[in-house]
């Protein structure tokens, strides 16, 4: 659960501010290719699924624009990509503080000479505090090795892949040793269903994602600077500590 809450500390708030915005398009302009006014067509209809109301808003014009010289395709697709990823790690950090804050771990030990999880050490940053910086290390290497596997395994996203799809495990020969499990749908419950129960699905994780981002970043919010997320007043103990640096 402590991994779930570090990811998020370096990687929510970049989140916030691309990965929403990368759902919403304005009305494509006369010079948009016909590939690209389709990937603007998908963000429309992204967009009015998963919020009706609100339907297109882009005030960055992120869905226009193009980076590190990459086309437009390629540039929505990474910022589709960021926002589903994103919204994954908020979704697991927000139920793994509250799991952490009522003090649920795992039964046994954290190491070979019998430490416990650092339950008692407080609220979820505390216990991240109170970890040894080998298991701190653990945790980011074991992080940055899904990040790279995301990146290098399978088609790409940005070059033909599907955004928010997390490559196989089995695929590619990149693993020297079998998984037994996928990190995407580790026993199949998705395989089987319809385009129609995946695109409603896809809606759905981008909208509890977006509301993750939210709520995680609020409990941190919270502990750090009291009375400012009113509705957690009182809920949340206050942490003296640095949110954002995993070392200090």
């Amino acid at each position: 659960k402590t991994l779930f809450v570090l990811s998020t500390m370096k990687l929510s708030l970049i989140s916030l501010l691309i990965g929403s915005a990368a759902a919403f398009a304005p009305a494509p302009s006369a010079k948009t290719s016909v590939a690209t006014n389709a990937a603007l067509d998908d963000l429309k209809s992204i967009a009015e699924k998963s919020n009706p109301v609100l339907k297109f808003y882009d005030p960055l014009e992120l869905s226009s624009t193009t980076i590190w010289g990459n086309s437009n395709d390629e540039t929505i697709a990474f910022l589709r990509q960021s926002e589903i990823k994103h919204g994954r790690v908020a979704m697991a950090a927000f139920v793994g503080y509250i799991v952490q804050s009522n003090g649920i771990h795992f039964p046994w030990p954290i190491a070979f000479d019998g430490t416990p999880f650092p339950s008692a050490a407080g609220s979820p940053p505390e216990q991240w505090d109170a970890l040894s910086p080998a298991a701190k290390w653990q945790i980011i290497l074991f992080i940055g090795f899904l990040e790279w596997y995301s990146e290098a395994g399978g088609t790409h996203y940005m070059r033909g892949g599907v955004p928010g799809a997390y490559p196989k495990f089995s695929d590619g020969g990149m693993i020297p040793h079998p998984v037994p499990f996928n990190l995407f749908d580790p026993f199949g419950f998705s395989k089987n269903k319809s385009a129609e129960q995946k695109a409603s699905g896809l809606i759905k994780e981008i909208n509890n994602g977006r509301l993750a981002q939210i709520g995680i970043l609020g409990f941190l919010s919270e502990q750090r600077i009291e009375g400012s997320v009113p509705l957690l007043k009182g809920l949340v103990a206050h942490y003296d500590g640095e949110t954002m640096a995993p070392f200090a």
